[in-house]
C-alpha cells in the first residue's frame, strides 16, 4: 500500500538587511494548500525595504494557484514602490509566473470627462438630430399614409374596413367613460374657479362666457386628444413594439404585405374618426359640470344658464373646437405608431418608446393647439 505524505505547507521567511529584504518562499504552493499560502502571502512585512528579493529556491511545487499568489505579493511590492527581484525561479514555476503575466488584463481607460458647457453643447446637438430623424420618419409614414388613402380611392379594398371598425371601437366607444368623466370634472374645477373671482366684482353671470368659450374653443378638444394620446396612443405603441419583437412585422414583409398599409393607415383614419366625436362628446361633459355648479354654487339655474350661453357663445365657438380634432388625431396616430415601428428586440426598448410616444403626443397636440389658436386669432375667428 502506497502511504503519501502529506504535501509541505507554503511558508514565507523574511530577513530584512538595512534597505534590503529577502523573502524566501517554501513548501508546496498548489490549490490543495491555497488557505496556508493565503495566510503566508498576508503575514509577509518588509518594513521599510526599498529593495524586496523573492527567493523561491524552497518551492518544491506549485500550480497556477500558488503562482498566482507570488505574483499578487510581488505586484503589490511593486506598487508599494519597491524594487522587486525573483530568484533561484524553477523553469515550471517560471513558466506559469510568464502566463499569469501575459493574461493580465489591461486596466481601463479612464476617460475624461467634457466641461460641463461641451456636454451641453453635445446633447443639444445629438436631440436635435434625434428630432430631425423622428421628423423624417413622421412625413415618410404620413407620405405613405397619403398614397394609401389615394389607392383607395380607386381600389376601396385597400381601407381594410374590418381592421378600421375594430380600431374605431376600440379608441371611440371604449374611451367615451373616461374622457367625459375627466371632462365633466375640468368643467366643474372650471366654472367654480372663475366664479370664485367673478362674484367678488358681482359679475358671476360672466361664468358663462367663459366657461362657454373656453369649453367649446380649447378644453373639450385638448382634453380628448391628451387622453386618447395616453390611451390610444400608448396602445398603438404597444401593440405594433410587440409584433416587432415577435417578428411578427418582418413576417408581413415576408408574404409580401406593407406594414404601413396593415397595421398603420387602420389606425389613422380610426383615430381621425374617433378623436372629434370624442371632442364633442367632452365639451358635453364639461359644460354639463359647468351647468352642475353655477347652480349649486353661484344660483345660476340651467334656464338662465342656456339663455346666456345662447347669447353669448356661437355654434362656430363649437366648430373651431371640433376642427382641431382630425389634425391632433393625425398627429397622434404618426407618433404612435412610429414609436411603435421602433422597437427592438426588448421589453426595456418597448417600455421606452411607449413612453416617449406618449410624451411626444401630448407635447405636439399642445404646439398645435397653440398654433391654432393663433391661426384664429390672426384670421379673426
Amino acid at each position: 500500500m502506497d502511504v503519501r505524505s502529506p504535501p509541505e505547507q507554503p511558508s514565507i521567511t523574511v530577513t530584512r538587511d538595512g534597505d534590503m529584504a529577502t523573502a524566501v518562499f517554501s513548501g508546496a504552493w498548489t490549490v490543495g494548500n491555497a488557505q496556508y499560502a493565503e495566510a503566508a502571502v498576508t503575514a509577509v512585512d518588509c518594513g521599510k525595504a526599498m529593495r524586496v528579493t523573492l527567493d523561491l529556491s524552497g518551492v518544491t511545487t506549485a500550480d497556477s494557484s500558488g503562482a498566482w499568489l507570488i505574483h499578487r505579493e510581488r505586484a503589490n511590492a511593486e506598487f508599494e514602490g519597491r524594487r522587486v527581484e525573483l530568484a533561484n525561479v524553477s523553469p515550471r514555476l517560471q513558466f506559469l509566473l510568464d502566463e499569469i503575466e501575459n493574461h493580465i488584463p489591461e486596466p481601463l481607460p479612464h476617460e475624461r470627462r467634457p466641461y460641463a458647457a461641451i456636454r451641453f453643447l453635445t446633447n443639444l446637438g445629438e436631440t436635435t438630430v434625434t428630432i430631425g430623424k423622428d421628423l423624417v420618419e413622421l412625413l415618410a409614414i404620413l407620405g405613405v399614409f397619403g398614397l394609401r388613402l389615394a389607392t383607395a380611392a380607386t381600389n376601396p379594398r385597400h381601407l381594410r374596413l374590418t381592421s378600421i371598425l375594430s380600431n374605431f371601437d376600440r379608441t371611440c366607444r371604449g374611451a367615451v367613460p373616461i374622457v367625459m368623466l375627466m371632462s365633466f370634472l375640468v368643467g366643474l374645477i372650471i366654472a367654480q374657479q372663475a366664479g370664485f373671482y367673478l362674484q367678488t366684482f358681482g359679475a358671476a353671470l360672466y361664468v358663462v362666457d367663459l366657461s362657454g368659450v373656453l369649453i367649446l374653443r380649447e378644453i373639450g378638444v385638448l382634453l380628448a386628444a391628451i387622453l386618447v394620446a395616453g390611451r390610444s396612443g400608448s396602445a398603438f405603441t404597444a401593440e405594433i413594439g410587440s409584433m416587432r419583437m415577435q417578428e411578427e412585422v418582418d413576417a408581413l414583409h415576408t408574404l409580401g404585405l406593407d406594414p404601413v398599409e396593415v397595421l398603420v393607415v387602420p389606425r389613422l383614419i380610426a383615430l381621425i374618426i374617433a378623436l372629434p366625436v370624442l371632442a364633442f362628446l367632452s365639451a358635453i361633459a364639461a359644460m354639463c359640470g359647468s351647468i352642475l355648479i353655477t347652480w349649486l354654487y353661484l344660483g345660476i339655474t340651467p334656464d338662465l344658464y342656456m339663455q346666456r350661453l345662447h347669447e353669448a357663445v356661437t355654434p362656430l365657438e363649437l366648430y373651431v373646437g371640433i376642427s382641431k380634432a382630425p389634425f391632433m388625431a393625425l398627429i397622434i396616430g404618426l407618433v404612435a405608431c412610429s414609436e411603435g415601428l421602433k422597437v427592438g428586440g426588448s421589453s426595456e426598448s418597448l417600455g421606452r418608446h411607449t413612453t416617449s410616444a406618449v410624451v411626444k403626443a401630448i407635447f405636439l397636440v399642445i404646439v398645435v393647439d397653440g398654433l391654432f389658436a393663433m391661426f384664429f386669432a390672426a384670421v379673426g375667428i
